[in-house]
């Protein structure tokens, strides 16, 4: 049985897809015996190329089913069957991104035309599926729309189970896909890693974490980490069986977040902003021996920007006017930020001076009480040099949200 799909995603940037219209045609071999088709809500824009390409605008996709309306529908035509596409990568990732949005994991067993028309058409002179099906004289109507994409490939489908004479091929794809071999294991375990600043764990099939780290990329770092040659990360290479991570959100969040579980996230901050002669500027800290830097950076850039920022204020002429507006003495304050995910706020909270605790809430809550905040907050005991440089680098942007710590 084979549920074969196609899905159009509205063009938001990797991972950040989401779906605006599904097809499934149920196959059981011979003939279709269930369908699912419907445009989808994002709960986003639409690009401009997706609505070109497509013909699918905000306005017919807006009373549209949200996927959370249609995932059970979709679990149910798809149960018990092999998930067939045209690049079912792409499919298969956009529906595991939508359920796990969802708090659940979708899991299916998976199969492309794309590699099987390679082995059983070989004289194709394009394996895209429009080029591909027209040479066939298979009809597609309302291509780069779910449902003509979808019943095109099971058409092609058909024709390629009609040249696998003896299913060999296809057979042959399917245990490929699914054998246990090293190659499937690092493409199970990286698959739905995010691009995203986190902490990642790696555990062996008992569940310890035998390795745990921080990354700008969660992403690269794994797929990095499973193509190395080192002694000490092969080990970690056959034994991890699992992998969670935890997102961090800012700069801020992440070295706070590292410290509460025990990691350090080792920074160089090397450039400096000083002030001379009427004007701002960014050097490197080693070369201005007597003169102590505002703020430091990670890189020039960085710094520049900065430096074009504060030109354009002009109460930052007088550098005291900067110290004064980023030092962290006497505050007592709360700061409420972005958290580390949508729909989610951050907050940290200053005592006399001092980052005494973090936390995170959810973006409709209230913590307007100590007793609220009680309840969520992380204490933080001390403060490295280079995390004091965040808070105040936080405050120049102003992307923070000043409020007076509540008393009761």
């Amino acid at each position: 049985m084979y549920s074969v799909i196609d899905i159009e995603s509205n063009g938001a940037g990797f991972r950040k897809e989401s779906i605006i219209e599904i097809a499934i045609y149920k196959y059981d071999g011979h003939e279709i015996v269930d369908q699912f088709i419907s445009l989808v809500n994002p709960e986003g824009e639409i690009t401009p190329f997706v609505q070109k390409l497509t013909k699918i605008s905000p306005k017919m996709v807006k009373t549209a089913p949200k996927f959370h309306e249609i995932a059970k529908r979709v679990v149910e035509i798809t149960e018990n069957t092999t998930l067939v596409g045209h690049n079912i990568d792409f499919d298969y990732r956009m529906l595991r991104q939508e359920f796990k949005r969802l708090g659940y994991t979708f899991k299916i067993n998976t199969l492309d035309t794309i590699p099987l028309a390679k082995k059983l058409i070989p004289e194709a002179q394009s394996y895209s599926l429009g080029k591909l099906v027209k040479s066939l004289g298979i009809p597609l109507v309302d291509q780069h729309r779910a449902s003509g994409d979808a019943k095109a490939t099971l058409d092609l489908f058909k024709l390629l189970m009609i040249k696998d004479k003896d299913s060999e091929i296809i057979q042959q794809h399917h245990e490929e896909l699914n054998a246990k071999t090293y190659l499937n294991k690092v493409r199970n375990l990286t698959q739905d890693l995010p691009s995203e600043r986190g902490i990642i764990y790696f555990q062996n099939a008992e569940g310890k974490i035998i390795h745990s780290d921080f990354s700008d990329d969660l992403s690269k770092f794994a797929k990095i980490l499973f193509n190395t040659k080192s002694k000490k990360l092969v080990k970690i290479q056959e034994e991890v069986e699992q992998i969670y991570y935890e997102l961090t959100g800012n700069d801020i969040l992440a070295k706070l977040m590292m410290k509460t579980k025990g990691l350090h996230k080792r920074e160089t901050l090397p450039f400096g902003l000083f002030h001379k002669n009427n004007k701002y500027f960014v050097e490197k800290v080693s070369l201005q021996k007597e003169a102590k830097p505002l703020l430091k950076f990670k890189s020039f850039t960085q710094g520049l920007k900065a430096v074009s920022f504060l030109k354009k204020q002009e109460q930052y002429a007088d550098p005291a006017v900067l110290e004064q507006k980023i030092s962290l003495k006497n505050r007592n304050e709360m700061w409420i930020s972005a958290g580390r995910t949508l729909g989610e706020k951050s907050f940290l909270i200053f005592e006399k001076g001092h980052l005494k605790a973090y936390g995170f809430y959810d973006l409709h809550t209230q913590i307007s009480t100590l007793k609220k905040i009680d309840a969520l907050k992380i204490p933080v005991e001390s403060t490295s040099s280079d995390l004091k440089n965040d808070l105040q680098l936080a405050i120049l942007r102003e992307d923070i949200e000043i409020i007076p710590l509540p008393t009761k």
